[in-house]
């Protein structure tokens, strides 16, 4: 895989904006919290997730030949707003830090925080498959998530319930940049006649925010 930027960068970089496409004439998402418009009070227990990531994971299941493994990016942004836009991005690997084979899932969606602290997410994934889950912060570092409806295209394979735990974790480097946290998830899915069991897990490092 390309070799990331140093975490010691990642308060300098925002979202890499298309090169050569004339400005909206409103405020563009940032992934960054010292660009742009402040980040709406509503979103203050999410504010830790704003940022680019990058990493590698693991994806396995009694259905699948694994466990397989992939890189992937995901975008936490906002537009001042009471929400953060998503969007994950991943490719197959022939490995643990290997080469890259092919693209693979797509998501996007919102996270949509409540008033009563709670969490609304929207997710739409390439594959035919729309969720919504409801959850909660697990504390100031971690994000608990569970479906409460997942609505399918016909070509689309059976997926009936999922859940998701994302937290701040230590970071993966040494030294200074061993301090700077790390995004970790796990997903958990009911799909093809399975029970709800681990899906795919990943690492993830700031590189931009």
């Amino acid at each position: 895989m390309t070799a990331l930027p140093e975490p010691s960068l990642a308060a300098t970089l925002n979202i890499v904006p298309f090169a050569g496409l004339p400005a909206l004439p409103i405020a563009a998402d940032t992934a960054n919290l010292r660009e742009g418009p402040a980040l709406h009070p509503l979103c203050a227990p999410l504010l830790p997730l704003v940022g680019v990531w990058r990493g590698e994971g693991q994806v396995a299941y009694p259905t699948i030949k694994g466990p397989l493994h992939f890189g992937q990016q995901i975008v936490f942004a906002h537009d001042g707003r009471p929400f953060l836009s998503y969007s994950a991005q991943a490719w197959l690997l022939d490995g643990p830090g290997g080469a890259v084979v092919r693209p693979a899932a797509r998501e996007t969606g919102w996270w949509r925080p409540r008033d009563d602290g709670g969490i609304e997410v929207l997710l739409a994934h390439a594959t035919g498959i729309m969720e919504i889950y409801y959850g909660e912060p697990r504390g100031l570092t971690s994000w608990e998530l569970v479906t409460d409806a997942v609505v399918r295209t016909e070509s689309a394979k059976e997926v009936n319930a999922a859940q998701r735990l994302y937290g701040l974790v230590e970071g993966s480097g040494t030294g200074t940049a061993a301090a700077i946290k790390d995004l970790a998830y796990v997903d958990e899915r009911a799909m093809v006649g399975q029970p709800l069991q681990a899906h795919l897990s990943a690492r993830l490092r700031r590189i931009a925010g």
